[in-house]
């Protein structure tokens, strides 16, 4: 009986031991996946928020100033090509009759 007992505590810390190890190698994996995954991904040269959303600010800007300078010039044309109010023509001259 005895050494029935006996067999499943041996049993039971080998177990506790490959449990313990497979712990071990799969936080070491883990460890070891995230630090390629951050070399492959500082390689690819990805921009932080910071620095997306400031572009996207100035984006924004230059699309709106361009948009002002567009209707600008529209007007300034629309100006230019307008058919100008004819003023008084200029009197014709009396001919004298010598030439």
């Amino acid at each position: 009986m005895q050494s029935e007992n006996r067999l499943f505590d041996d049993f039971a810390k080998f177990i506790n031991g490959a449990a313990g190890t497979l712990a071990g190698v799969g936080r070491e994996a883990e460890q070891s996946a995230r630090a390629r995954a951050k070399e492959w991904i500082g390689g690819l040269e990805f921009v932080s928020r910071e620095e997306f959303d400031a572009v996207k600010a100035m984006a924004a800007a230059a699309r709106d100033e361009a948009d002002a300078l567009r209707a600008r010039i529209e007007k300034l044309e629309a100006a230019t090509t307008a058919p100008v109010a004819p003023s008084t023509p200029p009197k014709a001259k009396k001919s004298t009759g010598t030439a």
